[in-house]
């Protein structure tokens, strides 16, 4: 019997500390030395060197004078990075139906003025629920809003939104789409507050 369980031991030790510590290890140094910044989270950081947020994990804006992220299934705001998930609601869902009329009316609340039809993105969760980007569309419809709460035209913010666009990549994969923290950076950036 020990002539088994000694090998058997030996071999559960040996594969324990090389799948769960140098293999770790490993990919985490190469990880750093490759791409040290989205090893560390791709981190935003301000003018003072403090952390601001991800450029890769959606954040929360419920201020008028902030472009807002599209709504996280982890709960309604502020956003919960600790808790990703989708909400699991079907088209047909009367739960999914309410949410995203309340969402239509919060929305229109925040720009009553605004009578565009509103942007899917804006409404609907993703399926991880921390989307950092929304669509141009989303953008431009909140693009009024923004601009009245901060004191700035609607051209200007439109200009903002513009040169923060992302292309799709290879010119053919995927939607445009904004970076929502980055554009907010942006705006706070310039004297209009």
């Amino acid at each position: 019997m020990n002539s088994l369980l000694r090998p058997a031991l030996s071999l559960f030790v040996l594969l324990t500390a090389i799948t769960g510590v140098v293999y770790p290890l490993a990919v985490t140094g190469v990880a750093q030395a490759v791409f040290p910044s989205q090893a560390a989270g791709s981190l935003v950081y301000d003018a003072k060197g403090q952390a601001v947020g991800s450029a890769l994990i959606g954040q929360s804006f419920t201020e008028s004078r902030y472009f807002w992220s599209r709504p996280s299934a982890t709960s309604p705001r502020p956003v919960d990075p600790s808790n990703s998930a989708g909400s699991n609601q079907g088209p047909l869902n009367p739960a999914l139906v309410d949410a995203v009329k309340g969402r239509i009316a919060a929305l229109r609340d925040a720009d009553p003025a605004n009578t565009a039809p509103v942007p899917v993105d804006l409404v609907t969760t993703s399926a991880s629920g921390f989307d950092p980007e929304i669509s141009v569309a989303a953008a431009y419809y909140q693009a009024a809003r923004v601009a009245r709460a901060r004191g700035m035209s609607v051209e200007d913010v439109r200009g903002f939104i513009g040169r923060r666009t992302i292309d799709r990549l290879f010119g053919l994969l995927g939607e445009p789409r904004v970076n929502v923290l980055a554009l907010n950076r942006d705006l706070d950036a310039t004297a209009h507050r």
